[in-house]
Parts: C-alpha cells; structure tokens; sequence
C-alpha cells in the first residue's frame, strides 16, 4: 500500500542553520532515499521551494483566485514529500520515524487514496 510522508518544519530553523548544517541534513537525507530505495519501500519524492516562493490558486464561482504564500498561515511549513509503499500504517510510520528532517519538525503520514479507472 501507498503513504505518502509529507514533512514540515520550521522554515526559521532551516534558515539558522550553518552551510555545513544544511549541507549534512541533505546529505542524511540522500542517505535515507538511497536505504528506502534498497528496502524497496521509496516510490516518489521531492523538497520544495520555501513557502515564499508558493503561489496558491482558488476557483469560486468560476472565478481564478491567484494569491502569493500558501494557502495557510501555520507554524511549520511544507518542506517536502516521500511517497513511500509499505505493508501497512505501522511500516509508514516507522519508515516515517527516519526521515531526518523529524529531529527538527513533523512527519504527516497518510495513505493515498487511489481513484477509480474511468468506466
């Protein structure tokens, strides 16, 4: 079964950190995909851009609402997402567990919901 592990953190931290601090969180996290991917429990996954450079987009009414930022204000920002395929939640959850950003935010982990082929 498919989960996806969304991270967020502090933007703040991320931004305090030394060269070489942003350096080796990126480097533990290379490390990580390379062990998911062996384990054979890594699908997808890719970091975002900080928030600032986000553009969120809403239709009401059939009118395109464009505005810049997320959509919410909230304390720890979206960093990034792991598709991960594991035998059930309590694998999602300790896969999640070593995802390295962890140490400085949260992990939201929750099962993908596959859509119906089209008839």
């Amino acid at each position: 079964m498919k989960y996806v592990a969304l991270v967020y953190y502090q933007e703040s931290i991320i931004n305090a950190m030394t060269d070489q601090e942003w350096h080796d969180l990126n480097q533990e996290c290379v490390a990580g995909v390379e062990r998911l991917t062996e384990q054979g429990n890594y699908v997808a996954g890719q970091p975002l851009q900080p928030t600032g450079t986000a553009t969120t987009v809403q239709v009401r009414d059939d009118e395109v609402l464009i505005s810049d930022g997320p959509f919410a204000e909230t304390k720890e920002q979206l960093a990034g997402f792991y598709l991960l395929e594991a035998r059930d939640l309590n694998e999602a959850l300790h896969l999640a567990s070593r995802i390295p950003p962890a140490r400085f935010g949260s992990i939201e982990v929750r099962p993908v919901r596959e859509l119906p082929l089209k008839d």
